[in-house]
């Protein structure tokens, strides 16, 4: 049996243990990873991690956060074989940054609230990356939904933004008007994606986020129709041949059953 790897409650005992993994002699699948052969599993912990606070499951978030930490060391590892940057370099930069942003607290700047915290946060990143856009920055692959919440967002910051919540509703319901009245399919979907970023706004100020929101209500549709669908397995039915009335009691009666 190998020596176990020191400092188990550690990034340094992380750090370690991928090292050993990746050296000669380590683990074959290890050995051969990259930066980009590893993109979909940082993607998908990040998602699972998601899911835990979906849940509320601390114990799950903390293995996943585990796991996010593993893709982050990971590409410490290869950078530091490849000579692009080490941990370090990761660590050194995150620290410089939050110090940067946060005047008000290693700084001079005085903030009223977290509103101007976040006006604040976002002119000092325009003013670092050079950008022309409060909204530049926000990666071009990010999923729709969370893009929308992303730009909204920021938005905000800037005073683009409502007077109060009825303001955002009275948007939702204009853009639901519009809709109504698209003559084209190409209208039709210009006004559908107005409905649908007024409606992650109502999420904003609602305090909702609209990523979980929306994920909630698959899973729990999901489980509702699963159970529709077990319900006529046990009734010896087919499903697809019911009629909508008969499929909207079976409906309600998954929404009492599964939740």
């Amino acid at each position: 049996m190998t020596d176990p790897v020191p400092h188990m409650d550690s990034f340094d005992g992380l750090r370690s243990l991928v090292a050993r993994l990746r050296a000669p002699g380590g683990c074959p699948w290890d050995r051969e990873q990259t930066h980009r052969s590893l993109r979909r599993n940082l993607l998908e912990e990040c998602y699972e991690a998601l899911e835990a606070l979906d849940h509320d499951d601390p114990q799950q978030l903390a293995e996943e956060l585990g796991d996010i930490l593993v893709q982050v060391a990971f590409h410490c590892q290869i950078a530091q074989e490849a000579g692009e940057f080490t941990h370090e370099d990761v660590f050194r930069r995150v620290n410089e940054k939050l110090v940067r942003r946060h005047p008000h607290i290693f700084g001079d700047a005085v903030v009223a609230d977290a509103r101007e915290v976040e006006v604040q946060w976002e002119a000092i990143k325009k003013r670092e990356l050079g950008a022309r856009s409060l909204l530049e920055g926000v990666p071009a692959e990010t999923p729709a939904l969370a893009y929308c919440q992303a730009i909204s967002h920021r938005a905000a910051r800037a005073g683009f933004e409502w007077d109060d919540l009825q303001g955002v509703l009275d948007k939702v319901a204009e853009e639901l008007a519009e809709l109504e009245r698209a003559a084209d399919q190409v209208e039709r979907e210009q006004e559908l994606g107005d409905v649908f970023f007024s409606l992650v706004n109502v999420a904003r100020w609602l305090g909702v986020d609209a990523e979980s929101a929306l994920r909630g209500t698959n899973q729990r549709f999901a489980r509702r129709f699963a159970a529709m669908e077990e319900a006529c397995r046990l009734r010896g039915l087919d499903f697809v041949s019911l009629p909508m009335a008969q499929k909207d009691t079976l409906w309600q009666e998954a929404k009492r059953q599964v939740g």
